[in-house]
């Protein structure tokens, strides 16, 4: 006896019966359009990973400059007969003197400098040498000496900023091409460039200010930092942090836990759905009328966008929340109940611990977001240029006018110098290590507190 090959039609016609072993023409068709949704998958993939790399390259191309500095070591005789003529070696006395007393000083030290190093005077008057440095460097010398009274009467070496323009053409940004419609330096300053570079005595090393330091003018970008504008940053995630946290998680609790379903639950989860889906300059809006208008808070202050950014925070971290904790299955919750646990030590003591990994992961990447957010702090007047000094103690932390990074970032990108422009990439690297930073302690705390049931 052998097996059936061929089958009886419906009028008589043998037919032939599908082997298991041969993909028929459906199944062909099926298998090639899987095979293409999985390369449509990966080219997607490609793509954004090509994208993103380009981005990074970008980042790091334009921005690593920033972290360098071109100085200039200058020896400077600081007189006695014109800065402390009393000698008396008071600061108080001494603050007489303003920066203008102690350009000349900078401007025989400079000529001194290429006389000494055989480098031809090519400026009739001195003072055109004061343009390949700093227009800080008086005022540096000044602090310096204010600082150390006992160095009056001595020459000291100064390190002393070289101007943008110098740091520019150091780094290639700018050429002589270039210098000839630029009225701040001429082509003889680059021949003196060149020279000291050579020299040993003007070169770019690693510039802490830019990480620590403050802003400046329009006229110093060789001297802003975003030090000032970090800590403002903090001050303000520390408001954002205390006030989002606890309010964010209690309102979740009740929402998910405790709170009837009726039409008014339903509207207010309706609307915390839409706030998280609100522009962050709606915020800064209600902020600026509440908070400044109405409240009186003072302006500019992290207090303030602390608590801007509290408000823009909420929504995600309570999404977030009642996420983790109907993630949580019901069996927990009657296991509980069952051995006579109350339904508030039912979900504090059971329910909460589990959903506690995605509770800090939520939290932790709406910090994220208020921390590059720039828009509502604008609004309420955290712009880049005041963030000129760092607070004197905590209360003038939260209180005091600053800035925040993401502000100091758009104040530097829409200046004209192109120093700036260097300097707000740079800004951009510290930020991303910031919020890299912070995702990768959300990972670390979501497995470190992980529970698996």
């Amino acid at each position: 006896m052998t097996d059936a090959t061929v089958q009886p039609g419906a009028e008589g016609r043998p037919v032939k019966s599908g082997s298991l072993l041969e993909q028929d023409a459906r199944t062909k068709r099926r298998n090639a359009a899987e095979a293409r949704f999985k390369f449509y998958g990966m080219a997607a993939v490609g793509i954004g990973v090509i994208f993103l790399i380009l981005l990074l390259v970008s980042i790091v191309r334009n921005g690593v400059p920033a972290f360098t500095q071109t100085f200039v070591t200058v020896p400077i005789y600081l007189p006695e007969d014109k800065l402390d003529k009393s000698g008396v070696r008071d600061p108080d006395v001494m603050r007489k003197v303003t920066t203008f007393g102690y350009a000349p000083l900078l401007d025989d030290a400079l000529v001194t400098k290429l006389e000494d190093n055989g480098i031809e005077m090519p400026f009739a008057k001195p003072s055109k040498l004061r343009d390949m440095v700093s227009s800080s460097a008086a005022a540096q010398v000044r602090d310096t000496v204010l600082a150390n009274p006992d160095l009056i009467g001595q020459t000291v070496d100064f390190k002393l900023l070289a101007s943008s323009r110098v740091d520019g053409y150091m780094k290639g940004r700018v050429t002589r091409e270039s210098l000839a419609r630029d009225k701040n330096l001429d082509a003889e300053h680059l021949d003196i460039v060149d020279q000291l570079h050579e020299l040993g005595t003007l070169e770019r090393s690693f510039n802490w200010a830019f990480i620590f330091g403050s802003d400046a003018s329009e006229s110093r970008p060789e001297q802003a930092g975003l030090g000032v504008s970090m800590v403002g940053s903090l001050f303000m995630m520390i408001v954002v942090l205390v006030l989002s946290l606890p309010i964010g998680v209690a309102a979740s609790i009740y929402l998910e836990e405790f709170a009837p379903k009726n039409r008014w639950t339903d509207l207010i989860e309706v609307n915390i759905s839409n706030l998280a889906a609100v522009p962050s300059i709606v915020f800064g809006i209600l902020g600026l009328a509440v908070f400044i208008q109405f409240a009186h808070l003072p302006m500019s202050a992290p207090l303030v966008g602390g608590l801007v950014l509290t408000l823009m925070t909420l929504p995600t971290i309570i999404i977030s929340t009642r996420a983790s904790l109907k993630a949580v299955p019901p069996s927990i919750r009657d296991a509980a109940l069952g051995v006579g646990a109350s339904k508030m030590q039912s979900v504090f003591h059971h329910v909460l611990p589990l959903a506690m990994p995605g509770i800090l992961t939520g939290t932790i990447l709406g910090l994220a977001q208020a921390l590059g957010e720039t828009a509502p702090l604008l609004l309420i007047g955290m712009v880049g240029f005041i963030a000129s000094n760092m607070p004197d103690g905590v209360a003038a932390g939260f209180l005091s006018p600053n800035s925040a990074m993401p502000a100091q970032i758009y104040e530097w990108a829409k200046r004209a110098d192109p120093a700036y422009y260097e300097r707000a990439w740079g800004g951009i690297i510290i930020l991303l290590v910031f919020l890299m930073t912070m995702n990768i302690i959300a990972i670390l705390l979501r497995r470190r507190f992980e529970r698996r049931w």
